[in-house]
């Protein structure tokens, strides 16, 4: 980290600062988010010990996660409470933890009891967004502004780190998918597609804001307008994996170089 620490205080602009900032900001509080509801909303209900297993590892691997955002933030000497709390006073970020939350409250309670065919769906339409939208598109996505540094050669420390996180986000998300698809099979489910419409647009809705606000200023080579194109073209991969029709129909791929990055993992 010693190079980022020198990109960080001499070579980055305001604006290049203020997305890196807010993409700790926002990963720092989402894996915590993520381990909570692998642990209380999801891992329990799972009766496959072959499932209970991967999830146990799951959690592990969001701790660490976490952990690492925590040393890039206390190595470059930020100030660790006030980017730790931006979910709460950033409105673009809160706003996406707030979806989050309510989408996967109704699942947190321990008398959860999927033998009724109203709660299933519930669980399966609750699973589905932390598998396909939190996971696939608001991770995998949410890394590509530190990568686009990393291009430039800023940032390299932590653009390393990343790499090591994204294929963990990437198996998290592919686990997740299976288990939806396996669950729809067995249990003959077929999520509402009104319902599984109004999820993709109310991500796609706050992924746009948290764009321009994470880049408020666009940095070279990165635009607001490629953070959103490029969620639209990841979330019809993920509801192709699902094997339902694609969201949003003709988005192209913007940022090529994403799956570069990340090893053809996603």
């Amino acid at each position: 980290m010693s190079q980022d620490i020198q990109d960080y205080h001499h070579r980055l602009t305001p604006a290049e600062r203020h997305a890196y900032e807010n993409v700790l900001a926002y990963l720092t509080t989402s894996d915590i988010l993520a381990m909570r509801n692998i642990g209380l909303a999801v891992m329990e209900k799972m009766s496959a010990p072959e499932l209970q297993i991967y999830q146990a590892r799951q959690v592990y691997e969001e701790a660490l996660h976490t952990w690492t955002y925590q040393h890039c933030i206390e190595t470059l000497g930020l100030d660790q409470g006030e980017i730790y709390n931006r979910y709460r006073v950033v409105p673009e970020i809160h706003h996406k933890i707030r979806i989050a939350n309510r989408r996967l409250e109704s699942v947190l309670r321990p008398d959860l009891d999927l033998g009724r065919r109203d709660e299933l769906e519930n669980f399966v339409m609750a699973y589905l967004f932390f598998a396909a939208v939190f996971e696939g598109c608001w991770f995998y996505n949410g890394f590509s502004p530190i990568f686009a540094l990393h291009r430039r050669g800023l940032m390299k420390g932590t653009a390393e780190q990343l790499h090591y996180i994204m294929p963990d986000e990437v198996m998290h998300c592919g686990f997740g998918i299976r288990v939806i698809r396996q669950i729809l099979a067995e249990e003959n489910v077929t999520p509402d597609l009104g319902a599984v419409r109004a999820m993709w647009e109310e991500a796609e809705a706050a992924e746009a804001d948290y764009a321009r606000f994470l880049l408020r200023d666009p940095i070279l080579g990165y635009a607001a307008a490629d953070h959103v194109e490029q969620f639209r073209y990841i979330a019809n991969r993920r509801a192709r994996q699902l094997g339902m029709e694609e969201p949003f129909h003709g988005a192209a791929c913007a940022l090529p170089w994403l799956d570069e990055q990340s090893n053809k993992i996603g």
